[in-house]
């Protein structure tokens, strides 16, 4: 699989040149379009092939509109995409005009391939760090739109689409995918695409929240409703009030609580507990499950009633397996974050080969998994680009394809899909050689070796068949740090209850491994 790298505007009037440019941004990694003039790269960058285009290399000399009249057009017209400017004439009142007229770099023709690349892999850098800063103000202020995200997946633009169509009413949506597919930035995009945007959105983890705490939490009480209620509580509806609540999880939510839900949407109102009277709130809802709401209902888990409620508007959003053109961009992004917060600036780009690599594994975490892929990648990494050797439990897993490949999802079944490896894979056994069988034993069935990430041993260093028991202690402790101590979530994962997981953490020592409200 070829990888989809970033995409370079080449604007020269000369056709050598242009050939030039190709060549070495080909060589480079990455793609590229060619424009002949200034007014034809102007069309192309006030067009729909702008949000394509990352980069610009252009041409300061050129008839009609030459390379200072383009940069003031697209300036003007309040285009940020990076710019280097080529002249073979580099005087310094040249230089300052260029740079005044919003151009990132200057180079003299004939410029060097190494001096071009470096300037390259740097303006990506610093343009992905500037979208991701602006990204989270963004977020966090409510201001973020569907323009902010990162995407060119056709099967993203129809969630855009509809989240875009989903925003310019109140009526409630439902977005189902797996976990880290990106359901939180698209809940925040509707809100900052809505007329409410810059008023709260208050976001809520339903699965995260203690059983005993979930209708306080939501709905408030007054002071002295029960005990330990010392001071009153404002819910979590009325800090949405005049905005977006933002319920996660939602499949999580007790059945009582379910109850007080129904009542909220349909009344527009809630009951703090303890209070005399109910509270009028004015909010929009967003849902979100990892999980298919319309499962739990057969099951008698989700009240029917409810369901038809929050699945008014539905969008699902596909997994990163799913949308394999994206991880290029996400990977650049989240490298300019990561390698601003470790110090790291040398760090400044990600080979081809790698590229691919990410590309060919089939991501059961997809973009959180991918986030936290790069961070440690980035804190590895000792030279300029990140390389295959800086992600090594992404190349063990496209190494061994027959090993750790996803069992696919139902086409009906889009909640579905998160195949992890094989519970039990044991490695080939490791002789000694003679010489040394005396002084340094020869570790038995190569059990002395660490096993490869998501992998787990069928043979203990007897050689004998393990025990369920410990199998199934490791597995648990395996899933508590996956999952950060996420309980509820491991649970689900395990496909066992609460209760018997908190028993069987008891009956294993675990009690101290994971808490309810990890991050």
């Amino acid at each position: 699989m070829q990888a989809i790298s970033g995409k370079i505007l080449i604007v020269d009037d000369d056709p050598i040149q242009r050939r030039l440019l190709q060549e070495a941004v080909v060589k480079f990694g990455y793609r590229f379009k060619t424009a002949e003039n200034g007014a034809e790269a102007v069309r192309i960058m006030t067009g729909p092939e702008a949000s394509e285009i990352d980069l610009i290399i252009l041409d300061m000399v050129m008839p009609e509109l030459d390379g200072l009249g383009v940069l003031q057009r697209l300036r003007g017209d309040r285009i940020a995409t990076p710019v280097i400017v080529q002249t073979a004439h580099g005087g310094i009142d040249t230089v300052v005009s260029v740079m005044n007229a919003g151009a990132q770099d200057f180079a003299v023709k004939p410029v060097a391939p190494e001096r071009l690349n470096v300037s390259i892999r740097n303006l990506l850098k610093t343009s992905a760090l500037e979208d991701e800063i602006t990204r989270f103000r963004k977020q966090a202020s409510g201001t973020l739109t569907f323009a902010d995200i990162i995407t060119h997946s056709p099967a993203m633009e129809r969630v855009i689409n509809l989240g875009k169509r989903a925003a310019a009413s109140n009526i409630p949506i439902l977005i189902e995918g797996e976990s880290g597919v990106g359901k939180e930035m698209i809940a925040s995009a509707i809100q900052g695409s809505s007329d409410r945007k810059s008023k709260p959105l208050v976001t809520v983890n339903c699965g995260a929240i203690p059983e005993n705490l979930v209708e306080s939490i939501l709905f408030g009480h007054e002071k002295g409703a029960f005990t330990g209620a010392v001071d009153k509580h404002v819910g979590k509806f009325q800090e949405a009030h005049g905005g977006t609540l933002f319920l996660d999880e939602v499949g999580e939510l007790p059945q009582e609580v379910q109850v007080k839900l129904l009542r909220a949407i349909q009344e527009g109102e809630i009951d703090p507990i303890g209070a005399r009277r109910p509270v009028k709130v004015d909010f929009r809802l967003i849902s979100a499950t990892n999980r298919r709401l319309i499962d739990q209902v057969k099951d008698g888990a989700f009240r029917e009633d409810l369901y038809y409620r929050l699945n008014v508007f539905p969008i699902w959003i596909p997994p990163l397996r799913d949308r394999r053109e994206d991880i290029p961009a996400l990977t650049r992004h989240f490298l300019a974050r990561f390698a601003a917060e470790e110090r790291k600036p040398q760090v400044a780009g990600v080979t081809s080969e790698t590229f691919d690599m990410l590309q060919a594994y089939h991501w059961p975490g997809n973009i959180r998994q991918l986030e936290n892929a790069v961070f440690r990648a980035v804190v590895l990494c000792d030279g300029a680009q990140l390389t295959v050797h800086d992600f090594p439990q992404v190349a063990v897993a496209v190494d061994q394809p027959a090993a750790v490949s996803p069992t696919p999802a139902p086409a009906d079944l889009p909640g579905n899909g998160e195949a992890n490896a094989p519970a039990a894979v044991s490695s080939p056994p490791v002789t000694a050689k003679p010489h040394d069988s005396a002084a340094h034993p020869a570790p038995r069935s190569g059990f002395e070796q660490a096993a490869p990430f998501g992998f787990m041993r069928n043979l203990d260093p007897e050689g004998h068949v393990r025990k369920i028991a410990d199998i199934e202690e490791e597995l648990i402790r395996a899933a508590i740090n996956h999952y950060s101590g996420r309980m509820t979530e491991v649970a689900k994962r395990l496909g066992i209850g609460r209760s018997t997981l908190y028993r069987k953490l008891k009956e294993y020592g675990l009690e101290e491994g994971g808490e309810e409200n990890a991050a």
